[in-house]
């Protein structure tokens, strides 16, 4: 078994505990410490392979960006679209394959997971090459590669490429 110490694993653990928790008194923050610091021994080195790219404000920042955006706007913006369809009938369902440029695991993970959250659209596979992603998507309204990356998938990959890749 490999054990090696890894700072940003520490970081993302005492964060998540520290937040469940919902206090941060002297014993949650020893507590999550000696949580944080078994685990970031124990699973450290499979969970974050670069840890500088870990520590990098431009990606933090980024990261930021996107939460907020997605939360606030993108989510938003396809509730209505959702709750409009259901009121008017209008749907054109169907599963779609897109083009999947994201090179790192976690930066699919995020375009995978911020797909399947919108309303009205889930992926439902992912080639073994990781290069397609197959959508259920509620109104297939074209079935040209672009505009459906361009409607489902652009904004999510580019940040995906900016926070992990």
């Amino acid at each position: 078994m490999r054990l090696r110490f890894s700072p940003a694993t520490f970081f993302i653990v005492l964060a998540t505990y520290l937040f469940y928790t919902g206090s941060a008194t002297e014993y949650d923050i020893i507590t999550g410490s000696i949580v944080a610091l078994i685990v970031s021994f124990i699973v450290g080195h499979w969970l974050v392979e670069n840890e500088l790219k870990f520590f990098s404000p431009r990606r933090w920042f980024y990261a930021i960006v996107y939460a907020l955006r997605y939360f606030f706007i993108e989510e938003t913006k396809t509730h209505i679209d959702v709750a409009k369809r259901v009121f008017t009938l209008k749907a054109n369902p169907g599963i779609v394959r897109i083009p999947l440029d994201v090179e790192s695991d976690y930066g699919k993970v995020l375009v995978a997971n911020s797909i399947t959250n919108t309303p009205g659209t889930v992926v439902v596979d992912i080639s073994d090459d990781g290069k397609w992603l197959y959508v259920h998507w509620i109104d297939v309204s074209t079935l040209d590669e672009k505009e459906v990356k361009e409607s489902i998938v652009a904004y999510f990959e580019d940040y995906a490429r900016k926070i992990f890749d």
